[in-house]
């Protein structure tokens, strides 16, 4: 092992005890600090963001469930302290980086987190520690959704849940590919956010003449792909309104229900409905592929790709910064800030 500084002992971490999003299961606790072998760093925390892979995580919807007792949090940004001897994490003694947790072990919702060196991104100077904790799943996740429609050739697209931290991020990358896009929100004061920024076909899907509008835009516009974060009975209305031979991603369920779909649109109409999963969609890419990505991604991130931070807390208060932020995730992301750092 290879360190810059002396690493304690022992550190606070937020522990996850049961997978049922109950408060007391999560709680403030002292953990040993993992000392990092071949291919690994040690990261002294500084920020974690509270995502909604982080919601589905806590109350094991998510993809991945990880062996309990387990420090929940998927990204964050500190400073390597500690490497393994190979070249690569050798390479990032020192830098401060944007990281993802381990798919088995403890994540970012500590004072320390032990990770590959492959799942870190080196942050440039100008990037600051609050963008740089959250660079990796929400950036990527509208670049690569961007990339889809790109490579597709469609003309327009149509997201839901557009007011979120990813659809505003999609939002401004379809203005600057001049891309057309119809994006979906269910509350007034949404709509307005989306057209102050300057998007031009805003549906509100509470409103009574929302189906038959959605249609119409669809229609027009020739929109065949949909990104759909939220599921449910909302999923169905969206490939119902899309024209013949449209494809549906689904790539989150904030609503935490099954997605519906008519038979007769996947039948006779012949659309498709599939899933986008961000960590496939990385493995796809070579080490010097994901490197390039990274800094390209942190080149656009403060014109297209940036996130609204709402509030920060410190690690003790992780319970409220989760309150906090389910009680409005729209407001901008909450930030847990790590007191050590």
């Amino acid at each position: 092992m290879r360190s810059i500084e002396p690493i304690p002992d022992v550190m606070r971490a937020a522990v996850l005890h049961a997978y049922d999003g109950a408060p007391e299961s999560l709680r403030i606790e002292t953990r040993p600090v993992p000392k990092p072998e071949r291919g690994q760093v040690l990261v002294k925390m500084v920020a974690a963001p509270v995502n909604p892979s982080d919601l589905m995580f806590l109350k094991g919807f998510y993809g991945v469930r990880k062996p309990l007792p387990v420090v929940p949090g998927w990204e964050g940004m500190g400073r390597v302290v500690a490497t393994g001897d190979d070249w690569l994490s050798r390479s990032l003694l020192g830098k401060r980086v944007a990281c993802a947790a381990p798919d088995k072990h403890d994540g970012t919702w500590a004072e320390y987190m032990l990770t590959a060196a492959t799942r870190c991104i080196p942050l440039g100077d100008t990037v600051s520690d609050a963008q740089g904790a959250m660079l990796i799943v929400n950036p990527l996740t509208a670049w690569a959704l961007m990339d889809i429609i790109r490579k597709d050739g469609a003309h327009a697209f149509v997201q839901t849940a557009a007011a979120s931290a990813v659809g505003r991020m999609v939002v401004r990358l379809s203005q600057h590919f001049s891309i057309a896009g119809v994006h979906i929100v269910r509350r007034e004061e949404q709509a307005e956010l989306l057209r102050a920024m300057g998007a031009t076909h805003v549906l509100n899907s509470e409103t009574p003449d929302f189906d038959e509008r959605l249609r119409e835009v669809c229609h027009q516009l020739h929109a065949t792909i949909a990104f759909e974060a939220v599921s449910g009975m909302l999923a169905a209305r969206v490939l119902k309104a899309m024209p013949d031979g449209s494809r549906l991603i689904l790539y989150g369920a904030l609503s935490e229900s099954p997605l519906m779909a008519d038979p007769r649109d996947l039948i006779f109409q012949r659309k498709r409905v599939e899933g986008f999963w961000l960590a496939d969609w990385l493995s796809g890419r070579s080490i010097l592929g994901q490197i390039r990505l990274g800094k390209h991604i942190q080149r656009v991130l403060g014109d297209l790709l940036r996130t609204e931070v709402a509030a920060r807390y410190p690690l003790s208060e992780v319970h409220r910064a989760l309150a906090d932020y389910q009680a409005s995730m729209t407001a901008g992301k909450r930030l847990i800030v790590m007191e050590a750092a």
